[in-house]
């Protein structure tokens, strides 16, 4: 049987190897730097537009908030309403926009105007129209997909008869 005494100096060591490793560990979790709110929003939109698949949308409402961060100088929260339907599930989702101001410019955007959304597949409700390198949107009514229009083509003629002849230069 293998036995253990408290008198071997291997057994002291053992335990303050196994405190210390408890402590730096305790240490690390209470010490390390936790992403920020933007920062873990901008990685969300980063893995959606990496593994996100595209559906078409369309654009709800275009909201402002205006919050008082500073008395002075109120801070402006824009939000895209959109919705869009996956497998006869219809979702409405908003994004906020307030740190992509340099990629959206609320005043081009139009209501009811179609847009590319990015989905989660596991979690559809996890959407964006927008991010840092990537935008569903569309400004203009010529960005929007329409199905082509057939070319009206003039009947030719099948037969040399049934051409008109040429008058002879004279």
């Amino acid at each position: 049987m293998f036995g253990l005494s408290l008198r071997d100096p291997h057994v002291y060591g053992t335990i303050a190897a196994a405190v210390a490793c408890i402590g730096a560990a305790i240490t690390w979790l209470v010490l390390r730097r936790r992403p920020s709110a933007e920062e873990i929003e901008r990685e969300r939109r980063a893995q959606l537009v990496r593994s996100g698949r595209i559906i078409d949308g369309t654009i709800l409402d275009i909201s402002e908030l205006e919050t008082p961060a500073e008395p002075e100088r109120p801070r402006e929260i824009h939000f895209l309403l959109y919705k869009y339907e996956i497998g006869g599930v219809a979702y409405e989702c908003s994004q906020e926009v307030t740190a992509l101001r340099d990629y959206v410019n609320p005043s081009e955007l139009r209501l009811g105007f179609p847009c590319s959304v990015r989905y989660d597949i596991h979690r559809p409700e996890n959407s964006i129209v927008v991010a840092e390198n990537w935008s569903g949107l569309r400004t203009t009514a010529d960005s929007v997909p329409t199905r082509p229009v057939p070319k009206h083509r003039k009947p030719q003629a099948s037969s040399p008869a049934q051409q008109t002849p040429s008058a002879p230069p004279g």
